[in-house]
């Protein structure tokens, strides 16, 4: 399925975060979730852009899409696993 046609079952906004806290708030975020649930997140800062993908696929989730806006931000898409 194309990430621009897939349910978005929550949103979060952690431009404004600071590593460590931009996973923190990931993490409670899926936590909440079902499996198979699709997280969007925005984000801002190579750091987050970086760590944020690593860490969740390392605890078993699934990176749908990574996409990078003109203003700085970047757009995640993550299932959990």
């Amino acid at each position: 399925m194309c990430a621009t046609h897939l349910k978005l079952d929550r949103k979060i906004d952690i431009s404004l975060e600071t590593c460590p806290m931009t996973f923190v708030l990931v993490r409670l975020a899926l936590d909440q979730m079902e499996a198979g649930q699709v997280l969007e997140i925005r984000l801002r800062g190579a750091e987050p852009r970086r760590n944020v993908p690593l860490t969740a696929v390392e605890q078993g989730h699934e990176v749908v899409s990574i996409t990078d806006q003109n203003n700085g931000e970047s757009i995640i898409l993550l299932r959990r696993g």
